[in-house]
Formats: C-alpha cells, sequence, structure tokens
C-alpha cells in the first residue's frame, strides 16, 4: 500500500507552479496572510504613531512600485511581506493602523509590525510609541472580532487558521536593548548567553499564545547578522570586520531559536512553526557579495557617515544610484533586492534555510489537505 509520505509526494509534484503561486487543479485562492515584529517587516504601522522609528519621508520608497513614494517600509521598495504576498498570489496586506483596512480588505489579512520593538517589552523604549509585541497579539485579536461581525465566528475561524503568517523579532532585543549603551541593564542582569536563554524562553511564549489565537502556519525568521550592519560596522566594528559580540550574539540566538520552534512542533504534533534561517541567507551575501551580484554589503546605499551606517536615510543623506548593487538599504535594513533573495530562499531553500520545510512544500501540502 502506497504510504501517505508518497501520496503527498506524488501530490506536490503534481501540482504546477504559475508566477510563483502553487496551484492544483483549479486556480488557487489566495489565503489571508498575517505578519507580526519589527522594522524588517513593518508596511506602515508607525506611520500613525507619534514615535521617531519611522519611515516616511523620502528617500524611503523611492523604488516602490507604482508610487515611488515612501510607504512607512524600511526599504527602498518592497518588503518581505509584499514579496511573500506576491508569492502566494495575494494583494499585500495593509498596516492594521491604516483606516483602509476595513470591509474586504481585512479578508487578505493584515500586518501588525511596529519598527523598533522586540521579544522584550524593555526593548525599544527610546522609540516611545510603538506597538510592543503582546499589543500586536492583542491587536490580532481584535482583528478577528472584526470579521467575525463581517463573515462570521467560524468562516473567521478558518480564515485564520488556514492563513500563512510570518514573525520577524528578536534582533532588536540585542540593538536596542541589550548592546544598546555600555552596561545596559540587560547586559548587567544578564551575562549574553543566559540573556539569549531568556529570550528564547519569551519568544517560546509569544508563539504559544499566537498558536492559542488560531495561527497554524508560521514562517518563524531568525535575525541577521547583527554585527555586520553598517551601523554596527561603523560604530563598532574595526577595519570593516563585523563587530565580534553582536554576531556572538546572533550564532547563539538562531541555532536556539530553531530547536525551540521544533520542540513546540513536537508538544504539538504538528509542523505549525517553520524556521526561516534569513541569518544564513544574508551571510552568504555579507560574506561573498558579488556572487549575488552586489558591488558591497558593508556600505549602505543610503545614509551617512562610515559605511553610511550613522542613523537613518534622510533627504539630505548620500543616496546610491543604483539600489540593486546594494545589498543594505539604510544602516539597519537590507535593500529590496536583498529581500528578494532571503524570500527566494523562503520559497525554495533547503533544510538548511528552511526547516522542516520551504514556502513552496507548505502551499503544496495544504492545497492537498484543505
Amino acid at each position: 500500500m502506497t504510504s501517505y509520505s508518497n501520496f503527498a509526494l506524488l501530490a506536490i509534484l503534481s501540482c504546477v507552479i504559475v508566477i510563483g503561486s502553487i496551484v492544483c487543479g483549479a486556480e488557487a485562492r489566495a489565503r489571508a496572510f498575517f505578519v507580526f515584529g519589527d522594522s524588517l517587516v513593518d508596511s506602515g504601522n508607525n506611520n500613525y504613531l507619534a514615535t521617531t522609528a519611522r519611515a516616511d519621508a523620502p528617500p524611503y520608497g523611492i523604488d516602490y512600485s507604482p508610487t515611488h513614494r515612501p510607504t512607512g517600509r524600511f526599504s527602498n521598495g518592497y518588503n518581505i511581506p509584499d514579496l511573500i504576498s506576491q508569492k502566494i498570489g495575494a494583494e499585500s496586506t495593509l498596516p492594521y493602523l491604516s483606516p483602509e483596512l476595513r470591509g474586504n480588505k481585512l479578508l487578505v489579512g493584515a500586518n501588525f509590525a511596529s519598527a523598533g520593538i522586540g521579544i522584550l517589552n524593555d526593548t525599544g523604549l527610546q522609540f516611545v510609541n510603538v506597538i510592543r509585541m503582546y499589543r500586536q497579539l492583542e491587536y490580532f485579536k481584535e482583528y478577528q472580532n472584526r470579521v467575525s461581525a463581517i463573515i462570521g465566528s467560524s468562516q473567521t475561524k478558518s480564515l485564520v487558521n488556514q492563513a500563512l503568517v510570518l514573525i520577524t523579532v528578536g534582533g532588536n532585543d540585542f540593538v536596542n536593548n541589550y548592546f544598546l549603551v555600555p552596561n545596559s541593564a540587560r547586559s548587567r542582569q544578564y551575562p549574553l548567553p543566559q540573556y539569549v536563554n531568556y529570550l528564547i524562553s519569551e519568544y517560546q511564549k509569544l508563539l504559544q499564545k499566537l498558536y492559542d489565537l488560531g495561527a497554524r502556519r508560521v514562517l518563524v525568521t531568525g535575525t541577521g547578522p547583527l554585527g555586520c550592519v553598517p551601523s554596527e560596522l561603523a560604530q563598532r566594528g574595526t577595519n570593516g570586520q563585523c563587530a565580534a559580540e553582536l554576531q556572538r550574539a546572533a550564532a547563539l540566538f538562531n541555532p536556539q531559536l530553531e530547536q525551540m520552534l521544533l520542540q513546540l512542533n513536537r508538544k504539538l504534533g504538528k509542523d505549525v512553526f517553520i524556521a526561516a534561517n534569513t541569518g544564513k541567507t544574508h551571510n552568504d551575501f555579507v560574506s561573498n557579495p558579488q556572487q549575488f551580484g552586489f558591488i558591497t554589503a558593508k556600505v549602505a546605499c543610503c545614509g551617512q557617515g562610515p559605511y553610511n551606517g550613522l542613523g537613518l536615510c534622510t533627504p539630505l543623506s548620500n543616496l546610491c544610484p543604483n539600489r540593486g548593487q546594494y545589498a543594505f538599504w539604510d544602516a539597519f535594513h537590507p535593500s529590496e533586492k536583498a529581500n528578494r533573495l532571503i524570500v527566494e530562499e523562503i520559497m525554495s531553500g533547503s533544510k538548511a534555510y528552511m526547516n522542516p520545510m520551504n514556502l513552496s512544500t507548505i502551499l503544496a501540502l495544504d492545497a492537498i489537505t484543505t
């Protein structure tokens, strides 16, 4: 008798990839998409908040199609959620605070992410008014109540259970907390390995709450090469070398995060949480930028000071003419081209990049079980 795994494999192989979307038989209906996290995935929530952590002035958005204007994304163009939406055949999710997010737009999903936040509530305090993780989850519950008023509670439950979820958080807990200032409160409280353990345990609680709120397919990204971003090269690096302690933090955090996700899946008895090793992808083009068509992975396209790594991008900043040749858009954030490379690995990467499976496999499996 053919095993289920063989049947699933045959079914997956019978699916056809059309413009990045997987279709089995009839055209697949786009699923809802929810986004949680920090500035790497914020699509404009902070535009509606009194905070300094915002990207609503030029030249942010210079390559954003079709307007070429700032949107609140910390990018020259599309960010990771936009590109994932394109891959699953959906329109980009709107920021939850956007007044446009109402009616049928709600059924597309929502982006709850907010620049400056971390796993911990005390991360990013300098940005004052941002949507911390506990509040993002409260908004997710509120969102479900709003949708229930439109399509009923049963259909809302199905929409959420069948949705794709992305969460990107953790980097700020190092950059804007532990290492923010010498002898920070958190660094006095914990040696780095113990701080990482604490972050992982707190992250697990957040993910469990996300599951309790109905999330059943969750892409969880690790941190990038924290010590290699232009900001850290400018402030802590020596002779263009990555900042060692921040690199050590990422090297401790990412493997523990992956192990925690696999343990959560074993506890739940199903593959809910998918470890997206975006740090590995980012390290690939930091270590060999030319292989990916970049002229540099050290200097930001937009900024000022050494490596264009001081402060955020402003209308007065240095601005490179060809954004596609730079791995970093500003002092902290990848360029749109780098985001595209990251999403390609999310879609089709091997187990070293996507554990236990990549997004193409998820889409194919879910297409035969729904």
